[in-house]
């Protein structure tokens, strides 16, 4: 397993993974830590592509991804995949799209238990009311992440 940290506009991310994908991204609250000066040759892709989307240069993903987690836990990173850039979604859509509305608790957790930050746009989901509710990188960050895909255009006054 090989482990590369990279400067990003909301922080230092961690990018983990071997030969069979990536297995974690996550945003780290260490202030301590500095972007790593040697990148894994297994982890450059996913460092690149993570820096085009920061830049705006990317708007899906086509990194090898290998997050561990239950079976149910996988189906709700994959429906949280199919959500379009810009776009976003309510728990109890993601839950309807599972095929079970009860089972709206579930695929919350299931959410904030997203190994792979940004990645899998676990930002994305926001409460049936529109709040920005719950994330686990704060919620600035899911707001910045939701302005940095969607920004306000500036109408031409003439």
């Amino acid at each position: 397993m090989e482990t590369t940290f990279i400067k990003t506009p909301l922080g230092i991310a961690s990018i983990s993974g071997d030969e069979n994908g990536i297995t974690k991204i996550s945003i780290t609250e260490d202030t301590e830590k500095v972007p790593s000066k040697e990148i894994p040759e297994i982890l450059k892709e996913a460092v690149i592509q993570l820096q085009d989307y920061f830049k705006g240069d990317r708007s899906t993903f086509s990194i090898k991804m290998n997050p561990s987690g239950t079976d149910f836990q996988k189906k709700v990173w994959h429906e949280l995949s199919k959500i379009p850039f810009g776009k976003t979604v309510s728990y109890l859509d993601i839950a309807k799209q599972l095929g079970d509305p009860k089972c709206i608790r579930a695929a919350a957790s299931a959410n904030g238990k997203n190994p792979l930050w940004v990645v899998v746009p676990c930002h994305r989901v926001i409460g049936s009311d529109g709040s920005l509710t719950g994330y686990a990188g704060g919620l600035w960050r899911k707001k910045w992440l939701l302005a940095h895909e969607n920004p306000v255009k500036q109408q031409s006054l003439f």
